[in-house]
C-alpha cells in the first residue's frame, strides 16, 4: 500500500478556486468512477467539502502526477492554476494529515465536530462506488477511532466558539435546562437560525420568532416548529420569554428598559436572560440595570469566544500528540503487511524442502535402509538446505565490507539475541 493524499483547502486555495474543484452531490458519483477506473489508482475516497476537497488513494508507482492531471482535466482547471494551492502528503504524512482532518485539528474553527460527520459520508460514498478495498477502509476506520478519542480525552470541541453558540451556552448555563424554558428570537436571519439550531440540538421545544414580516420568518417557524409574531406584537409575549437573543438590522433599539419592566412585573420577577447580538444594539444597555434581567451584548459574547478559542488551542496540543502517536502506529502496521508475502513465499519454500527430504528418507526407509542412518542423513541435509542461503548472505556481507548488513542478517538469525 502507498498512501497518497492530494488536495486544497481555506489555508491554500481562494473560494473561486475551491469552487471551481468541488465536488457536488451532482459530479462526484461520476467522480468516483472515473476514480475506480484509473489505471494509477488501487482504491481511494473523495473528501469535498465548502473548505477543502481532498483525495486519498493508495496509489501505483509513479502515478502521483496523473492523478494531479485527472483532477485537473476533470474539473476543467489548469494544473498551472491548481499546482500552486495543492498539498501532497505521502505514506504517514497522509495518515497523520488524515487523522487530523477528521480531529477538526485542520478546520478553519478548530475542534468543530461536523467535519467528521462529512469525512464519514465521504467514505460511505466511495465504498458504495467500489473504490474502496480493505486497507483503504481499515485507514478511514481508525481515523474516525482517533476522532473519537480525541473528543473522549481533551476537551477540543467543548467550548463555543462561535457567536451564536455562545448565546445558546450561556443560557445553558443560567437555565439549568432549556426543555422547560420559553425563547424568544429576534430577527429570522442566518444568526437567528443557527441560534435556534443550537437550542432545538439542546433540546429547547418552545421558541417564539418574531420579525418585521411573517414571510421571512415562516420558514425558520416550520423547521423548529415555532410560533411567529410581529415586532410591534413584542410587548404582549415579552412576559413568556425566559431567554431572549435578537440579531437584527435594525437601526434603533427594538426592546426598551420600560419594556422590560413591564415583563418582570408579569412574571413576578422570575429572571430572564437578554443576549443582543445586534449591532448597532437591539435592547437598550439600561436593561442591563435592572434586578432579574441579565443582559450580555455581542461583545460580552465575543469575549467568551476569544477565551473559548485560546482554551481549545491549548487542548490541540494533546490531540496533536495523540494523532501523531496513531499515525505512527498505523504506519507500523502498513510496514508489517510488506513483510507478509515475504514470509509466506520464506515458509513455502523451507516446507518444499523438508517435503523433498522427507520423501527420499521414507523410501530409503522402505526400501530396507537402516533408520538411524535415514535419520541422521535427513537432519544433515535439511540443515545444510536451511542454512545455505543465510551462509552465503552472511559471506556476501562479509567480504563487501558492509558491517549494517552483516548486522541486520545476523540479528534476522537470531545470534545476537541476549
Amino acid at each position: 500500500m502507498s498512501l497518497l493524499a492530494i488536495g486544497i483547502n481555506h489555508n491554500t486555495a481562494s473560494v473561486e478556486l475551491r469552487e471551481k474543484v468541488a465536488f457536488g452531490p451532482e459530479k462526484l458519483p461520476e467522480a468516483l468512477k472515473q476514480l475506480s477506473e484509473h489505471s494509477a489508482v488501487f482504491s481511494g475516497v473523495i473528501v469535498s467539502t465548502c473548505n477543502r476537497t481532498e483525495i486519498y488513494c493508495d496509489i501505483k508507482p509513479g502515478g502521483k502526477s496523473r492523478l494531479i492531471e485527472w483532477l485537473s482535466c476533470f474539473h476543467a482547471v489548469t494544473p498551472e492554476d491548481l499546482k500552486p494551492s495543492l498539498y501532497i502528503h505521502e505514506e504517514q504524512a497522509a495518515i497523520r494529515h488524515l487523522m487530523r482532518v477528521a480531529c477538526g485539528l485542520d478546520s478553519l474553527v478548530l475542534g468543530e465536530p461536523q467535519i467528521l460527520g462529512q469525512v464519514k459520508q465521504a467514505f460511505f460514498d466511495s465504498r458504495g462506488s467500489q473504490v474502496v478495498d480493505s486497507a483503504m477502509e481499515k485507514l478511514f476506520q481508525k481515523a474516525f477511532s482517533v476522532a473519537k478519542r480525541v473528543r473522549t480525552e481533551t476537551d477540543i470541541g467543548g467550548n463555543a466558539v462561535s457567536v451564536a453558540y455562545a448565546a445558546c451556552t450561556l443560557a445553558k448555563h443560567i437555565f439549568e435546562s432549556l426543555t422547560k424554558s420559553t425563547v424568544l428570537l429576534v430577527g429570522a436571519g442566518d444568526t437567528i437560525e443557527l441560534v435556534a439550531k443550537h437550542l432545538a440540538s439542546n433540546g429547547c421545544k418552545k421558541i417564539i420568532v418574531a420579525n418585521r414580516t411573517r414571510e421571512r420568518a415562516l420558514p425558520l417557524a416550520e423547521q423548529f416548529g415555532a410560533e411567529i409574531i410581529g415586532l410591534p406584537d413584542i410587548p404582549n409575549h415579552l412576559a413568556k420569554a425566559d431567554i431572549v437573543i435578537s440579531s437584527t438590522a435594525s437601526p434603533l433599539p427594538i426592546i426598551g428598559k420600560g419594556m422590560v419592566e413591564s415583563a418582570l412585573k408579569a412574571r413576578r420577577c422570575q429572571p430572564m436572560l437578554f443576549v443582543d447580538i445586534a449591532v448597532p444594539r437591539d435592547i437598550e444597555s439600561q436593561v442591563g440595570d435592572l434586578n432579574d434581567a441579565y443582559l450580555y451584548s455581542v461583545d460580552d459574547l465575543q469575549s467568551i469566544v476569544d477565551s473559548n478559542i485560546e482554551q481549545r488551542k491549548i487542548e490541540a496540543i494533546q490531540a496533536e500528540a495523540i494523532v501523531s502517536e496513531e499515525s505512527a502506529a498505523f504506519m507500523s502496521w502498513m510496514r508489517s503487511l510488506q513483510a507478509v508475502d515475504s514470509i509466506k513465499e520464506y515458509r513455502q519454500s523451507a516446507n518444499e524442502i523438508r517435503e523433498e527430504l522427507l520423501s527420499k528418507s521414507l523410501q530409503s526407509l522402505a526400501s530396507g535402509t537402516d533408520a538411524e542412518q535415514v535419520l541422521l542423513e535427513l537432519s544433515n541435509k535439511l540443515t545444510n538446505k536451511l542454512i545455505h542461503a543465510p551462509t552465503r548472505a552472511l559471506q556476501s556481507a562479509a567480504e563487501k565490507g558492509e558491517p549494517a548488513r552483516l548486522a541486520t542478517i545476523r540479528q534476522s538469525l537470531g545470534l545476537d539475541d541476549s
